[in-house]
């Protein structure tokens, strides 16, 4: 079996006199999901764009499955793109649209239909199957896209973006379909999101990007790994008094807004002191004040990590 999905080998790309890529390196190990990071400009749709062989590189290269995307033909039903914007005919029914990419696929037009109704089902359009592209909502095209991303058995899924625009709902079933394709271990995914949250959530490692260049690439695992910190999420954002409240236990530091109603509690570890005993008591104090933290995870944010290493090359 291949270590590597991908490997991206010291890509460069120039527009003009600016370095949209500059010389960035790195591996997807085969069956993972794999986040790019990186502020807007940072390079990562010219990334997705080269591997797609929609640009060529001014240097490097990237093979997909062991072949160079130059030979992208050699790729069909192996490799998938789903731009951020993916583009559909306005006056054709989106069934008639996907049965078509199927066929290009190499599938027989039984194939193509069954097929189709799968996709549309797995991200809840067939009752919009015979509707013209045009008269869906931006989330129900985005859906669209996703379902065409999935459809056949790709061994490689680029997502960019794929839950911006979509209602809480819709994110979390297209969250869901990315950890039960993780689970089977079907595919490789690379997944470009602002949501960082939900990088860390879904992604075995990341990469990020800034001003064209690798500033990191490790595990989540790696990045986050905090033993002195506790991520505590709430279904609203705390009040003033709440998060003073909530820095005044026993054993707890500082206390930092991390969004999303997410909040990191530095812990200070007396004798005698475990992290479960000091958590196990804010959780059941905070109880009885009415304040219920939906999770409570150990270590830092992703966001912090990001917010960090692209800081550092501004």
């Amino acid at each position: 079996m291949r270590a590597n999905a991908v490997e991206v080998r010291n890509v460069t790309k120039t527009f003009g006199k600016q370095k949209a890529l500059d010389g960035v390196s790195f591996d997807i190990p085969a069956g993972s999901v794999f986040g790019l990071l990186g502020p807007n400009g940072a390079g990562k749709t010219t990334l997705f764009s080269i591997m797609a062989n929609f640009l060529k590189p001014a240097g490097g290269s990237i093979e997909v499955l062991g072949t160079n995307v130059d030979k992208i033909g050699d790729l069909q039903g192996k490799l998938t793109i789903l731009p951020q914007d993916a583009l559909f005919q306005g006056n054709v029914p989106v069934r008639e649209q996907l049965e078509f990419f199927a066929l290009l696929n190499g599938m027989t037009k039984s194939q193509a239909a069954e097929e189709t109704t799968r996709v549309l089902a797995m991200v809840g359009l067939l009752d919009a199957q015979k509707k013209n592209a045009r008269a869906l909502s931006h989330g129900m095209t985005k859906r669209l896209g996703i379902a065409q991303a999935f459809m056949g058995t790709p061994e490689v899924i680029v997502l960019d973006e794929p839950t911006a625009g979509l209602d809480p709902v819709n994110a979390a079933a297209v969250r869901t379909l990315i950890k039960d394709i993780k689970k089977k271990g079907t595919g490789t995914l690379l997944i470009s999101s602002h949501n960082m949250a939900e990088i860390q959530e879904m992604c075995d490692a990341v990469a990020i990007l800034n001003h064209g260049k690798l500033v990191e690439c490790k595990s989540v695992r790696e990045l986050t790994e905090h033993t002195g910190v506790v991520r505590l999420t709430f279904g609203r954002a705390l009040t003033d008094p709440e998060r003073t409240l909530l820095g005044g236990f026993e054993g707890v530091g500082a206390v930092t807004v991390d969004g999303n109603n997410e909040y990191s509690v530095e812990l200070k570890l007396g004798a005698g002191q475990t992290t479960d005993s000091i958590v196990g008591n804010l959780v059941s104090e905070l109880a009885k004040r009415g304040i219920i933290p939906r999770s409570v995870k150990e270590g830092a944010s992703l966001e912090e990590k990001f917010l960090e290493a692209t800081r550092s090359q501004n």
